[in-house]
């Protein structure tokens, strides 16, 4: 299988996570003009699978290194795959909530807190679980993406024409998403193995660990968006027939949404092997500042902002950036 052989490299590919992960959600918003997005969502999911298997059956069997994926299938342990199951299924939860919140607040609101709480907590779980890289750098990294949450959160309060239901609830969702999606990388973590190069017996690769991850988020979405389908946040119900009755290009921006993710996650799992569970995590999750310059001057959610909020958003994205940065830093000290 492709393993990484440098930090440096590692670093790039948590640099293609961030984009990944901060930018799929525009294919909701432009599918979201004309298609609910619990509908949406069932092509994501499908296109997160697609993407596991494609990797799965190239990078991840191609090479010297490791073991091919369906070798590795064979030899893992039932522990190890429901780990990857589980942590599919929390992360689809919280994805879920996500796309809800975007649906609701914004790409500018639900991505820097629901995601921004993310990397705290799960930056957090992950370097107790392995204590890779330097914790003063990588937490101030931390503290400074938390005052950009609080900064976003500060200029949203101050946007007109938001109802009191919708903007509570929209926050509430972004909150609760950023607890859940801050422990799924644990439990995808907790399924692979630490060395790359020789894999640990019943222990999974990362490829493995992505495709079994994929099958828990599909899966659990019969449970998930059923649900949320009859009990939406907003809006009426929507029933299962409406999704035959879309067209192959809104299908297709679904799919394309899910395999955009797949790739950042993939690449993300990839980086782990030399940056470390925490540090590839957290940068991934860098993500924040990517979606909130997608809904800053791509979609223009801060338009009708008072005056003075331009100079706050400024300060947000230094906020992210600097964090960032430390926390690269973390691990080259």
């Amino acid at each position: 299988m492709f393993i990484l052989e440098s930090y440096l490299l590692a670093v790039i590919f948590c640099f293609i996570t961030m984009l990944c992960w901060g930018s799929w959600a525009n294919t909701q918003k432009l599918a979201g003009r004309e298609w609910r997005f619990e509908l949406f969502y069932w092509d994501y999911a499908i296109g997160v699978v697609l993407l596991s298997v494609i990797f799965a059956f190239t990078l991840g069997s191609f090479g010297n290194a490791g073991r091919s994926f369906l070798q590795d299938v064979a030899q893992a342990s039932s522990s190890s795959i429901i780990y990857a199951l589980i942590g599919g299924a929390v992360f689809n939860l919280a994805n879920i909530l996500l796309v809800a919140a975007i649906a609701i607040a914004g790409m500018s609101v639900a991505f820097p807190v629901g995601i921004g709480i993310a990397l705290v907590w799960g930056v957090v779980v992950n370097y107790i679980s392995t204590p890779l890289g330097d914790p003063l750098l990588l937490f101030l990294g931390v503290a400074l993406v938390v005052a950009a949450i609080i900064i976003d959160a500060a200029i949203y309060k101050k946007l007109p024409g938001q109802t009191a239901g919708v903007t509570t609830k929209g926050l509430l969702l972004s909150v609760v998403c950023g607890i859940l999606m801050g422990n799924f990388y644990w439990f995808v973590a907790k399924s692979m193995s630490t060395d790359f190069t020789n894999l640990e017996v019943g222990k999974l690769s990362p490829y493995t660990a992505v495709f079994f991850f994929s099958i828990g988020l599909f899966v659990s979405n019969f449970l998930f968006n059923t649900f949320i389908m009859k009990k939406p946040f907003v809006g009426k119900p929507v029933a299962i027939s409406e999704y035959f009755k879309g067209s192959l290009r809104i299908h297709s921006i679904g799919v394309l949404g899910g395999i955009i993710w797949c790739i950042g996650m993939s690449f993300s799992i990839i980086a782990s092997g030399q940056a470390g569970f925490a540090i590839s995590y957290g940068l991934g999750q860098g993500a924040t500042m990517v979606a909130a310059f997608w809904g800053v001057f791509i979609w223009k959610e801060f338009k009708e902002a008072p005056s003075g909020t331009n100079k706050f958003i400024a300060l947000m994205f230094i906020c992210f950036l600097v964090g960032l940065g430390l926390i690269i830093a973390a691990r080259i000290s």
